[in-house]
């Protein structure tokens, strides 16, 4: 992807990573109405994620921590960036699923993606 691929400006200079991985590690008091996503196993997962996109060999994305992404109910939550594609990513398999399919192959992960209406 270029920057006049995305709408930026022709004075961009290169993209650095093609895609950002948001991967909600937020952590609210226990018993929360809310709940959170760290308390859901999100930092394993997290973990987990980046050390297995460098086993796939995935290059030019990067895993990063994210705060509260505001969908506490569904997490844990992903969020990857430039697509703005949101999943819910519960377990070792669901991760795997996203490098290989979105981030590797570049599908999407339908049963596990979160629509703009989920609540």
């Amino acid at each position: 992807m270029t920057a006049d691929d995305n709408g930026a400006g022709g004075d961009d200079p290169p993209l650095f990573y093609d895609r950002h991985v948001f991967f909600c590690v937020n952590e609210r008091p226990d018993g929360h109405p809310r709940g959170c996503c760290k308390a859901k196993g999100s930092v394993k997962l997290r973990n987990y994620m980046k050390a297995r996109a460098k086993e796939l060999g995935i290059k030019r994305v990067r895993v990063n921590n994210a705060g509260c992404l505001d969908r506490c109910e569904l997490g844990p939550t992903v969020v990857i960036y430039p697509e703005g594609v949101w999943y819910r990513c519960e377990t070792t398999e669901d991760v795997d699923r996203v490098l290989e399919q979105h981030l590797r192959d570049g599908g999407r992960v339908k049963d596990i993606m979160l629509m703009p209406d989920d609540r």
